[in-house]
């Protein structure tokens, strides 16, 4: 009887132990997970902020390339003006010139005839309009194309080139836009947008209603 109550005794002390071992490995779980804490924290709100810089710096190279594209498209624009003022330039003399840049630069579908003839027709449509020739550059060419074609009073392109920049519209969002006629809705009833739109755009307004009283 002896022998079996000491040995009752013995399992109930190795029992305790076990429970106290267990209790203080809890413990510095727990405390190792608080010290963690703030660092994982602080590495998230870095990673965070990386994040962010990195596609600000995408989306400001992206509108650079832009703006040298079209800065480009405008000078061969411009030189193909000149030279059919100058040498009487027609379609034979473009396609070929077309066809040679291709050559020069393949995979560049920008370099086609007609995109070229588009080139001029830009330099044409913006070169008297000092006012819009900022706003131009803030676009992508597709965007521009958009514009150029679809809308044919000044008050009207600045209205949609602003617009555009501003609120950072798609291409299809913009033709939506155009389709939808906000420029005229906006004449309509300017008042309901007088809180969501920048000030630039609501002189646009306030212009053609004054040019069509």
């Amino acid at each position: 009887a002896g022998s079996m109550a000491g040995r009752m005794m013995h399992r109930l002390h190795r029992q305790l132990q076990q429970k106290r071992l267990c209790c203080s490995m809890a413990g510095m779980r727990r405390n190792s997970g608080m010290a963690l804490e703030p660092i994982q924290q602080d590495y998230l709100d870095f990673l965070t902020q990386i994040k962010t810089r990195i596609r600000q710096r995408q989306y400001q190279a992206l509108r650079a390339v832009n703006t040298e594209l079209v800065m480009l498209y405008w000078e061969l624009g411009e030189a193909i003006e000149r030279k059919q003022q100058e040498q009487g330039w027609g379609k034979s003399v473009v396609k070929n010139l077309a066809r040679d840049l291709q050559s020069e630069f393949p995979g560049r579908n920008g370099f086609s005839a007609q995109n070229l003839w588009l080139m001029r027709q830009f330099f044409k449509e913006y070169r008297d309009k000092e006012k819009l020739q900022p706003l131009v550059r803030e676009l992508s060419w597709a965007k521009n194309l958009v514009i150029m074609s679809r809308c044919k009073d000044d008050l009207e392109r600045e209205f949609y080139l602003r617009a555009t920049a501003r609120f950072g519209w798609t291409k299809s969002v913009l033709q939506h836009q155009i389709d939808n006629k906000s420029y005229e809705k906006y004449l309509l009833n300017q008042t309901n947008f007088d809180s969501t739109v920048p000030d630039a755009i609501k002189e646009i307004g306030r212009a053609s209603c004054r040019e069509r009283v």
